[in-house]
């Protein structure tokens, strides 16, 4: 069946065990799991929207803005990916309103196992969407903070002894191996202990809260069949993606002749038919 429309970000929902995908083109909900071992083709159109104003853009920045909301927006601000640099006490955020509506809330640091251990930050309501998002096989929360920049502060003394990102070419190569996340916290919170309790000195104990009997998610994709060697499609240079549909993780399509993050495409029009 063919679907037109702007890319958006994949619906993801943990059901019956699995993960369950909608592909999502404008308002439209296409339900994938049902299309892997499928042939599948996506043709860019040539047409970029900004997810924001709606304006005609050659270039996507940010996963779908123009350059002039790229600029301008708060949640395009270089504080969005290290969010210990949030400037809002100085007076500075982009927009306040939405600092204090987005990021003036409680934040999950977590512990997740996707290409192996990492530490992440999402916001409390996007638990566990993020996680999901991310081709987690397991997830964990590890603490509770009451803003994004304390999470971003706590997440630097994390990181000096975990990852701070996936490596998406392992996460498309296999499961990831168990591991027991409940020890590996325990392990972060014995080495950084002197420092979480200076943020704590700081910022009060309420607002960094360690959580040490945090439920473990686990999380199964479907995937019938990783690749050997992971290649991935490029939109910009090559239009046109074809080839079956072997698999879907994280906001990756895995197809027999590539792999495909979709949310790397957001705003461009596409026409796909699977």
């Amino acid at each position: 069946m063919a679907y037109q429309g702007y890319l958006r970000k994949m619906h993801i929902s943990p059901e019956a065990g699995i993960a369950q995908y909608q592909l999502r083109l404008d308002e439209q909900l296409i339900s994938l799991n049902e299309k892997i071992g499928q042939p599948i083709r996506i043709e860019y159109q040539g047409d970029i929207k900004c997810q924001e104003c709606q304006r005609k853009t050659n270039k996507s920045f940010a996963q779908g803005y123009c350059y002039p909301c790229f600029s301008k927006l708060a949640q395009c601000d270089r504080c969005i990916m290290s969010p210990e640099k949030c400037h809002y006490d100085q007076g500075t955020c982009r927009d306040p309103k939405w600092g204090e509506e987005f990021c003036m809330q409680d934040h999950i640091v977590y512990l997740a196992n996707s290409s192996g251990i990492k530490v992440g930050i999402t916001r409390h309501s996007q638990v566990p969407t993020r996680w999901l998002d991310q081709g987690a096989m397991q997830a964990m929360p590890i603490a509770r903070v009451a803003t994004r920049q304390l999470s971003g502060l706590l997440e630097v003394i994390f990181k000096q002894h975990v990852a701070d990102k996936t490596n998406w070419r392992t996460l498309l190569k296999q499961d990831a191996d168990e591991l027991d996340l409940a020890q590996k916290r325990d392990e972060l919170f014995e080495l950084c202990h002197e420092e979480i309790e200076e943020l704590q000195a700081e910022y009060g104990l309420q607002a960094v809260q360690l959580v040490y009997d945090g439920f473990q998610d686990a999380f199964k994709y479907p995937v019938t069949q990783y690749p050997t060697k992971v290649s991935s499609f490029n939109l910009d240079k090559n239009p046109v993606v074809e080839g079956t549909l072997m698999g879907i993780k994280g906001q990756y399509l895995i197809l027999d002749s590539g792999v495909i993050n979709l949310r790397k495409y957001t705003s461009y029009h596409v026409a796909i038919d699977c």
